[in-house]
């Protein structure tokens, strides 16, 4: 069953490459009356709006990655700071009388698939219970009253205090943009949700666990998911439970919900009512099947390995990690004549995507580093136009070079670093054709092409699928952070030629393929556009 599993995969994803000459399947035009509304609400549940207008932690820029910050409390005002500094507003932009919100952790064409569930011990002013946070009103729907001991439950599981955070995603509101090829766009964002996550806990000393070894299934039935009725084609479909630990947490954290709370969680009377996101749906069944073969099940999953090299700090931001966080955009547009990055830039931007123990945002469990870098470098100081790859895996670097063409020179280009020159040219045309001709991807410092090792990942384990796309997102919001600390701005770029990609690096199997591309530059403001504040449509503080 496991190969029947790993070829329809395999399938899907060959279906949904884009080509010079064919684009995966999509409707081809933006359906604007039917546009997926961004916000999802339990309508009837009870509603406990969470403080606003609180200080922010006054962590300095390393905070971000290290975890030096000191323990806070677990109350209403410091889950309320998490889920702000994760999960909730960023913005609101207005052009012509249009206005749309931007939140802190980014989503494919801003349409966000990805809803946030928690089971969260009492507070004082909040009671034990299941929750949906609601960003638009930065507050908490109680889709169910828990038990007394909720606290005691998790504490005597997993070692530490703490609550439980779950993700789900909504397939339609990517699918009505991006038909088939949406499943990878979800799964993108569920990765930088998770890393989005992992920075906030950061900055309040607490840590984020994958429960890797809670089923997609067990993962709904805790989140209640398999017992709401959803409109139709809305569904949302179970994709992780963390363990939010607010203390110091085990190295070795139990990978599953506690028996008697997940045995009262299948058993709860649920409140509220989804609303209905669009007055109608075209059905993209290929998602659904793809999403069934990759369900992820019941099991221990293979730990990450960590390396050893220090975490760099050559370029500290004068801005304080929550200002970093709130800072962070997608660039629209870069100035191709000022796009330079210094050399300490590039590499403190490249040094935060490598997984290190108790660092954010690769100690969360997710698995090991699946995921290396190939970089279109254009205009990086005291490093050569070119080809390069850089290695979030030292290990790997036999097998990918292996993958890759013969030409390719493999000279290292740092003393320290795993970044090694593959092959010397000005790369900015081919990086922009392979980007869907998107000017950004040329115009930049850098591009960079996430390369996941695929076939031998998938071969005995196909639920794989999905997190080697959210490894890619949370490598993505690593650069985004980064790059905005360092005085730039990343661009996620989900639209790429996959197979033309591989030609140009000699890729010909499916031992790695290209799973997401990311661009790094100077960005240029869009004067025309009037920014409000993330809550100012409140009539609370903040």
């Amino acid at each position: 069953m496991s190969d029947e599993r790993v070829k329809k995969i395999t399938a899907y994803h060959n279906r949904t490459k884009h080509g010079f000459r064919r684009l995966a399947a999509s409707a081809g035009y933006l359906d604007r009356a039917n546009q997926p509304l961004p916000f999802r609400f339990y309508e009837g549940a009870p509603l406990f709006e969470l403080p606003l207008g609180t200080p922010d932690p006054a962590e300095p820029h390393p905070a971000l990655f290290g975890r030096a910050a000191k323990a806070r409390d677990y109350d209403t005002v410091s889950l309320a700071k998490f889920l702000e500094l994760s999960l909730g507003l960023s913005a609101w932009k207005e052009l012509d009388g249009a206005r749309w919100s931007l939140r802190i952790n980014p989503s494919s064409g801003n349409l966000h698939p990805t809803e946030c569930h928690l089971i969260l011990p009492a507070t004082g002013e909040l009671d034990n219970g299941l929750y949906h946070y609601n960003p638009f009103g930065h507050a908490l729907e109680r889709r169910a009253a828990l038990s007394s001991g909720v606290q005691e439950s998790l504490k005597d599981h997993f070692g530490a205090t703490g609550f439980l955070a779950g993700l789900s995603t909504i397939f339609w509101r990517e699918s009505w943009k991006y038909g088939e090829r949406a499943y990878r766009y979800c799964n993108l964002d569920t990765g930088h949700a998770l890393a989005c996550m992992s920075f906030s806990a950061s900055l309040l000393g607490w840590k984020v666990v994958c429960l890797t070894a809670t089923g997609q299934s067990e993962t709904a039935s805790a989140l209640g998911l398999d017992r709401t009725e959803y409109p139709r084609y809305e569904k949302e479909r179970a994709e992780l439970l963390c363990f939010v630990a607010t203390e110091a947490c085990p190295k070795q954290t139990a990978g599953t919900v506690p028996v008697a709370l997940a045995a009262e969680l299948k058993d709860i009377t649920l409140a509220g009512a989804p609303n209905k996101l669009s007055g109608e749906h075209r059905q993209w069944s290929v998602i659904d099947q793809v999403a069934d073969m990759a369900a992820r099940p019941s099991a221990e999953q293979p730990r990450p390995a960590f390396g050893k090299l220090p975490l760099l700090e050559k370029s500290i931001s004068p801005l304080k990690a929550a200002a970093i966080i709130r800072k962070r955009r997608s660039a629209w547009e870069y100035s191709r004549e000022q796009s330079l990055a210094g050399r300490s830039q590039f590499l403190c931007i490249l040094d935060r995507t490598l997984p290190r123990a108790d660092m954010a945002p690769f100690d969360m469990g997710l698995g090991p580093a699946r995921v290396q870098l190939v970089l279109f470098v254009h205009n990086v100081t005291g490093l050569k136009q070119g080809l390069y790859a850089f290695l979030r895996d030292e290990h790997a670097r036999e097998e990918l070079a292996d993958s890759l063409s013969d030409d390719f020179s493999w000279e290292q280009a740092d003393s320290a670093y795993p970044l090694y020159l593959l092959c010397e040219g000005d790369y900015r045309a081919q990086a922009t054709a392979l980007s869907c001709n998107q000017q950004l991807a040329g115009a930049g410092a850098f591009c960079v092409a996430m390369l996941a090792r695929f076939g031998a990942s998938l071969l005995h384990s196909p639920w794989v699928y999905p997190q080697l796309f959210q490894e890619c997102g949370q490598v993505g919001q690593a650069l985004y952070i980064e790059a905005e600390a360092q005085g730039l701005r990343g661009t996620g770029i989900g639209c790429y030629f996959d197979d033309p990609l591989h030609e140009l690096l000699g890729i010909g199997d499916e031992s790695w393929q290209s799973m997401y591309h990311f661009t790094v530059g100077l960005p240029l403001e869009d004067r025309r556009l009037q920014t409000h504040p993330p809550y100012f449509h409140l009539k609370r503080d903040g």
